[in-house]
């Protein structure tokens, strides 16, 4: 943990920052280093690792205040896996709670599960086609998420009543037991069984959410898929996702992008490829020929002579990049198609040609094979 960076100065923000500075100076320092702008660019994408690490840290409550009193330490998974030695705690204040109680230092292990909980993530995929990726597009996705009863009201608490004050934590969702030990007295604090945590009781639940304030509901969303978007990425829709507990942010959408095959085109990152067959004779002679692009045909003249696996280049006809006017290129690979099936005239025809062609200079791969022939044979 030594060689890790301030989560602050990673996002270039002051620790007194607010969520909405975190999150803005977050999506300056993610499209800056985001690996679609810089490709192959290993640092680059170190450093956008390094800025999604110290969002996911100062974007969730719990995880911020922990790190803002513990640094590093405290939201290293290793001091709650069993790998660190602790034993399976949830952080440092349950280590402490259970050693000293919560009299010592201010301690509770209570505390941090009654805080704002920040709601679950939705993952969906959905297929767009080569052309929807490469020029982007708008989508409506179906998204089943937990939303406040109508009925209640989101208390949970049937339509004229209300939740009471628990009675045996006396509304603060926490149990304090003191005992008194050689030491001194100890305080230990835990989550109240009968309103979890919540401080209220609700004697006579919502029949139509049974008591949760919560029903799953299907709704539609509409969702931009920006240009140059490839197969495998995310989309990230804040706030879109199930929603936080006990005044916490909801979850994000994420939406993961499966692109269609394409029956001629294939895309490597920006650039677009084709292969496109040319008879013999256009080959030799040379010809122009038409050539399919995402823009639409467009002509491209051959020179006498190609040969087969020859790699033209088209640029600017490849994928737009994301947020920006620049494009990749197309490459076209041309094959050569060998004539089957001729008749007896056109057999004797190129007979005719190849041995007129005997001696000469228009097949130099050949003839160079040849020489090499007589040397190895000598």
């Amino acid at each position: 943990m030594a060689d890790k960076r301030d989560y602050y100065e990673v996002l270039g923000v002051s620790r007194s920052a607010s969520d909405d500075e975190i999150k803005k100076a977050y999506r300056k320092e993610a499209k800056k280093y985001h690996p679609d702008l810089h490709p192959g660019d290993k640092e680059a994408e170190a450093k956008f690792k390094e800025v999604n690490e110290a969002y996911e840290v100062l974007s969730d409550s719990e995880k911020k205040a922990r790190y803002d009193q513990f640094g590093h330490a405290g939201v290293d998974p290793n001091f709650s896996q069993g790998g660190g030695g602790f034993g399976g705690f949830d952080d440092f204040g349950d280590i402490f709670s259970n050693i000293f109680g919560g009299g010592f230092g201010g301690f509770g292990g209570g505390s941090r599960r009654n805080g704002p909980v920040r709601g679950a993530d939705i993952q969906q995929v959905i297929d767009i086609t080569f052309e929807e990726a490469a020029f982007g597009c708008k989508k409506n996705i179906q998204v089943t998420r937990a939303e406040n009863c109508t009925a209640c009201k989101g208390t949970g608490a049937k339509a004229g009543t209300s939740p009471v004050t628990c009675k045996r934590c006396n509304g603060q969702g926490q149990i304090r037991q003191q005992t008194r030990t050689p030491l001194g007295y100890m305080t230990n604090i835990t989550t109240c069984p009968d309103c979890k945590g919540t401080g209220k009781v609700i004697t006579d639940p919502c029949r139509e959410c049974r008591g949760t304030g919560k029903v799953r509901k299907t709704s539609t969303i509409e969702i931009n898929i920006p240009q140059g978007i490839n197969h495998g990425q995310t989309i990230q829709v804040s706030g879109k996702g199930e929603p936080g507990s006990r005044g916490g942010s909801a979850g994000d959408l994420l939406i993961t992008i499966r692109i269609k095959p394409h029956p001629i085109f294939k895309r490597e990152n920006y650039n677009v490829f084709i292969e496109i067959p040319i008879t013999f004779v256009q080959a030799t002679l040379g010809s122009t020929i038409k050539v399919p692009t995402l823009d639409g045909m467009v002509e491209y003249d051959i020179p006498e002579g190609t040969q087969t696996g020859t790699v033209f280049k088209l640029k600017g006809k490849g994928i737009p990049f994301i947020r920006s006017k620049n494009r990749g290129d197309e490459y076209v690979t041309v094959e050569v198609e060998v004539p089957k099936n001729l008749s007896p005239k056109q057999k004797e025809l190129l007979r005719e040609f190849d041995a007129a062609s005997s001696g000469k200079e228009y097949y130099k791969k050949q003839k160079n094979w040849i020489d090499k022939m007589k040397d190895f044979l000598k």
